[in-house]
Parts: C-alpha cells; structure tokens; sequence
C-alpha cells in the first residue's frame, strides 16, 4: 500500500552513500553513486514542496566542479605533466609558499581537481536526495524527546533549501504571468525581495505555532541525573566522532573505527534514555518501522560495505592515479555495493498522494 517511508531510513541511506563517495575519486564510482541516488528520488519521492529540492543539489553541485576547476587553473598549487596552456604569472610573497597566481595548467591538474569537485558534487546529490525523499517535519516528530530542541534548529535549517527552491518557484512564475523578466540578472533582483520576505513569514509563522503548542516546557529532573547525562552525552557524541572519522579515512588505524562508533553508540543511547524524562511531549501516529525501512537501511550500507572493500583489496581502482593520469575502471565490490543501494527505487512502497 502507498504510504511514506520512515525519514531516517531515507537519511541513513542518504548518509551512507554519502560516505562512500567520500572514500572515493573514481568518477565512474562517483558518477554511479549519483545516479543511483536519482533513480531513487525520481521512483519515491512525493508531491510535497521539498521533494522538488533535488535539482537545485544538483545544480549547485555542478556549480562546485566549475568553480574548483577555475580555483585549480587561477590560484592552486601547480603539478606536473602535459602544458596546455599558461596564464600570466604575479610573484606572490614568501610566506604563500605553495600558492600561486598564473602559471601553467596541466592536464593532470585539471583531472584532479575535475575529480575533487565531482566528489563534493556527488555528497551534495546524496543529501539533495535526503532532502527530497524525507519529511523534515516528520523527521522532527520521531527524534527522541532528549534532542527536541536540537532538533528544532537542525529541521528548520534542512528545510531552508526545500523552502528556498518552493518560493523561488512560486515568485518566478507570477513574474512570468505578470510579463516580468523572470529568468537572467533582470529576473534575480526581482526575485530577492519577495524570496526574503516570505522566508520571514515563515520564520514568524513557526514562532507563532511553537508557542502555541506549548515549546519548551521542561519536568524537574534531580541535578545529579543531568550531570550524569550530559557526560554521557558529550563522552558519546566524541566517540561517535572518533568512529566515523575512522570509518571514512582510509589511512587511519584498522581497530579505530567499529569500536568507537560502537561505544558511542552505547553512550549515546544511555545518554538519551536518561534525558528522555527532562521534556514531556507526546506523539499521535508515531511513523513504523517496518520491512521496507530495513531494505533502505540495508541497502545505503551495502553501498558503504562495498566501497570499503575495493578500498582494502584494491585502493588504487578508488583512487586513480592522475599524475600520470590512469585510466578510472569500475572495481566489483564497489560497483555491487553501489547497485545495490538503488534496491529501494523497486522495494519500497509509493509515497502516499
């Protein structure tokens, strides 16, 4: 039956083909990494205002490949190899040893900083994704009472750009119906004005509903059950820090990873089970979590798992060379990883009208 998956099944999904594409500068990885996480919003996502934010990730992330290649051509250090041409050089004082202005542009730069920029373009495609898929407001409803009101600041910031792309939307199509110019420079400054001071209606509209349904409200609470929360709180959100820096930079110790993230975890979890009793609030119709959650769970870490395992058995297929520049080739357990993880676009029910 149609109904909307859980948002942190689509978050963790999301998260997870993002961190395999950050152990990774293969752009045929890359690119199918990008693909996948389109298949997937195109086949789930829903008819509600942010599940349009999808394009606007994207064109951003196009936006972030131009810009690092104009930083590598203008101002980056400079590498190596085949000339294909050379800017006027200015002579830049000692202590910017490493940087210059001008100079000559290689081949195996360019390629380098096309793979840079493709690989923040794709994590700006696998949170667009997110951002599509799940309800920023539902996510806030299931997070657990400990974290209610970083969760507040953290839903309204994920919807500012699902928001953003809706009202700029809106505003450019009465300026088409108008005869406004609603495209080119002429069309942004008119859309600046009205953007902003819908995002300040909103912002009032949200103080206003927070108020009235009761924000804030706190129960007593002995002090030493707060200090103990707060440790376990802090000791957890460090060790969970620790662990996923382990999980996403290959270099790093082999037994640091797993165990941190895991002893977060357990820290984590005490830490929210003791300061669920400081916030009262109820729920109505809390999400399930069902067969369908586990499949996108399931499959985001499947993408991850494989990523990891080419990394260990054969980092150079991840990591292309570029200086000479090496010919990218798609290793199997990374490529099995990565289609797996577009399961959820067949597995899943329809988001509900």
């Amino acid at each position: 039956m149609p109904r909307s998956l859980h948002p942190a099944a689509w978050w963790i999904w999301a998260l997870a083909l993002g961190a395999a594409a950050l152990r990774t500068k293969n752009p045929l990885v890359l690119l199918l990494i990008g693909a996948v996480a389109w298949l997937v919003v195109v086949s789930r996502r829903g008819n509600a205002p942010w599940a349009r934010s999808f394009g606007s990730f994207v064109r951003i992330g196009i936006w972030v490949v131009v810009i690092r290649v104009a930083l590598q051509v203008l101002f980056a250090v400079r590498l190596p190899g085949h000339e294909l041409f050379a800017l006027p050089s200015i002579e830049l004082p000692s202590w910017m040893a490493g940087v210059s202005l001008g100079g000559p542009v290689t081949t195996e730069a360019l390629v380098t900083a096309f793979y840079e920029g493709l690989q923040l373009a794709v994590l700006l495609a696998c949170v667009g994704a997110a951002n599509s898929l799940a309800s920023p407001y539902r996510l806030l409803r299931c997070l657990p009472t400990v974290l209610y009101e970083a969760g507040v600041v953290v839903t309204v910031a994920l919807s500012f750009a699902p928001q953003a792309s809706t009202s700029v939307h809106r505003v450019q199509e009465a300026r088409r119906l108008r005869g406004r110019p609603h495209t080119g420079v002429q069309g942004l400054r008119g859309l600046a004005v009205p953007v902003l001071e819908g995002a300040l209606d909103r912002s009032l509209f949200l103080a206003a509903s927070m108020d009235a349904r009761g924000y804030g409200r706190k129960a007593l609470v002995p002090e030493g059950r707060r200090r103990v929360t707060n440790v376990a709180l802090g000791l957890g959100v460090m060790a969970t820090l620790i662990g996923a820096y382990g999980l996403l930079d290959g270099s790093s110790p082999s037994g640091l990873g797993l165990p941190a993230l895991a002893c977060g975890a357990v820290l984590l979890a005490g830490a929210l089970g003791l300061g669920g009793a400081r916030s009262s609030r109820s729920r109505y119709r809390p999400d399930p979590w069902l067969l369908p959650e586990w499949i996108t769970v399931a499959a985001g870490v499947a993408a991850y798992v494989g990523v990891a395992v080419s990394a260990r058995l054969d980092a150079a297929s991840l990591n292309p060379g570029t200086s000479p520049i090496v010919a990218p080739s798609l290793p199997v357990y990374a490529t099995a990883g990565v289609l797996l993880a577009a399961v959820p676009a067949f597995a899943t029910p329809r988001p509900a009208p």
